[in-house]
């Protein structure tokens, strides 16, 4: 059955993540993308461990997807480039600002070549300022962002790193919406257009809403951190650790009972929702103390049937047998050819009735180069001579 994309083309000019991940999506819904890479490959191709010739993180990143290899150093697989552009309906990169320009496949040229194309260009910083031609990473827009402000330890005040590459998912995130909005603006105008995202922009907007909360109000600038005390929302129980967090006062009361405290609902600490805010600190101490005297399931029990918001803290591996996972089928398994059984996460979004999923393996360094120029009409002759001359890698 077609996905919500099905019948759009997306040639994908970019490598590890950020970009990637984006494609990867709009391949999850339907989309046609070719990754175009340069004969060395995507660095995600050599980055962890591996099976079938394609590593974990490069499988996650590229699933669906087809590769078309070409050394744009060299006319002919410009000339191929420039085909192929004139097929399609979203151009993505994620070159450095400048760096596409220099191979010829600025906005303006893809532009000339298909005139209504939307043209995707993601950066690290933008295209302007002190950091704008730098190279990036997820850690340097972490350190740019506030994130190791966000995740510093609460008693050291030592900044920290999440552990994941968030920056670059956000990203990714951010840049299919916007893809899909800029192809529906197609729809109704008839015209692309160019859409630039920074990974430092698109961060900094995901942690608006709480993490930069003081901030908020101009000229009433407040350091929100002075309320959230040096302890996290983890409790530990007699055996495992668990979270429960109490907000509106229903909660609060449900809270309260669970733990037998209801002396709690009068304390003018804790009364009202602004004062359990302010006094975080000390609530979740007193609260961790009761917690601590409970077993997990009985407690976690019994948060539920008082309306508490609470789970138990699960590990990686935990994920596999949660029966809410399960029921949910958030974790898939796919069996492609030479590949074996593959474990990745399901598309969140589910429709009805253009279901989005993981249609295809990750593609092997060129190997569907042959397949896509005979596509656009290119001679077996012509073929060969472009492989003869480096010009594409066929895998």
């Amino acid at each position: 059955m077609p996905g919500p994309l099905d019948g759009l083309r997306v040639v994908d000019l970019c490598t590890m993540v950020s970009g990637p991940v984006a494609t990867a999506m709009l391949a999850d819904q339907g989309a046609e993308v070719i990754k175009v890479e340069r004969p060395s490959g995507d660095e995600m191709r050599r980055l962890g461990h591996e099976r079938g010739g394609l590593t974990a993180g490069f499988f996650s990143c590229n699933r669906g997807k087809r590769s078309l290899c070409l050394d744009l150093k060299q006319e002919g697989a410009k000339s191929v480039l420039r085909d192929l552009v004139k097929t399609a309906d979203v151009f993505v990169q994620n070159f450095r600002p400048g760096a596409i320009d220099r191979v010829g496949f600025g906005e303006s040229a893809v532009r000339a070549l298909k005139p209504d194309i939307v043209y995707v260009s993601i950066s690290g910083f933008g295209e302007k300022g002190p950091y704008s031609g730098q190279r990036v990473y997820d850690p340097v827009i972490q350190a740019l962002s506030g994130a190791t402000d966000i995740q510093a330890d609460r008693e050291t005040k030592r900044p920290k790193m999440f552990r994941i590459i968030i920056a670059d998912k956000v990203t990714s995130l951010t840049a299919a919406q916007a893809i899909t909005a800029a192809l529906l603006a197609r729809e109704r105008t008839g015209e692309g257009q160019h859409v630039r995202l920074a990974m430092l922009d698109a961060l900094v907007s995901f942690f608006w809403p709480e993490g930069m909360s003081g901030l908020t109000f101009v000229g009433d600038e407040i350091d929100v951190t002075k309320y959230q005390g040096t302890m996290d929302l983890i409790y530990e129980t007699q055996n495992g650790f668990i979270t429960a967090g109490a907000i509106s006062d229903a909660e609060w009361r449900g809270m309260c009972a669970v733990l037998d405290k209801p002396e709690w609902l009068e304390d003018e600490r804790f009364k009202t929702s602004s004062a359990r805010f302010k006094n975080a600190s000390e609530r979740k101490r007193l609260t961790a103390i009761e917690i601590e005297k409970r077993d997990r399931d009985e407690v976690l029990a019994k948060f539920r049937e008082a309306g508490v918001p609470s789970a138990p803290l699960l590990t990686r591996v935990d994920l596999l047998d949660d029966e809410q996972i399960r029921t949910n089928e958030t974790i898939g398994i796919y069996e492609f050819d030479g590949h074996g059984e593959i474990r990745l996460a399901r598309p969140a979004a589910r429709f009805e009735k253009t279901p989005s999923d993981v249609r295809a393996a990750a593609p092997l360094l060129g190997e569907h180069s042959e397949a896509i120029l005979t596509e656009l009409g290119y001679t077996a002759e012509r073929v060969g001579s472009l492989k003869g001359s480096g010009a594409i890698v066929s895998g």
